[in-house]
């Protein structure tokens, strides 16, 4: 009864696109991490493979095999930090603004070709 009414937070359309970017970028990040971490562990295990338990050991492959996966790393982060800023949130919406252009230049010449084909005159007189 003398409560007050609260006030519904309201954020708008563009903060809204910023969280969700920036919630992305930390996931990206976040993921960079572990996969550097486990890059870490796996390049360790693989040396332990070679050297300790001797597997293959007339041969160091571990050195290939890291050399691989850290060709691979070095593909993620340059996913993470330098392809995001050229095609980030900003290049999207370029994107999606062409193809929405495109669609509809493409809606008004199905249109036009309809109409031409079929014109509303006729088909009002085939009805009476």
């Amino acid at each position: 009864m003398f409560a007050k009414k609260k006030a519904d937070p309201q954020i708008d359309l563009e903060q809204h696109e910023f969280l969700e970017t920036a919630q992305q970028r930390i996931k990206q990040k976040k993921r960079l991490f572990t996969h550097f971490v486990i890059f870490l562990i796996g390049s360790v295990f693989l040396i332990l493979i070679n050297k300790i338990l001797k597997y293959g050991e007339e041969y160091d492959w571990f050195i290939w095999a890291i050399l691989v996966w850290g060709f691979l790393f070095v593909i993620h982060v340059f996913n993470v930090f330098v392809t995001q800023r050229f095609m980030g949130m900003e290049w999207e919406r370029k994107q999606r603004e062409k193809l929405v252009s495109k669609q509809q230049q493409r809606i008004a010449e199905l249109q036009k070709e309809i109409e031409t084909e079929f014109p509303i005159s006729q088909i009002n007189k085939k009805k009476e």
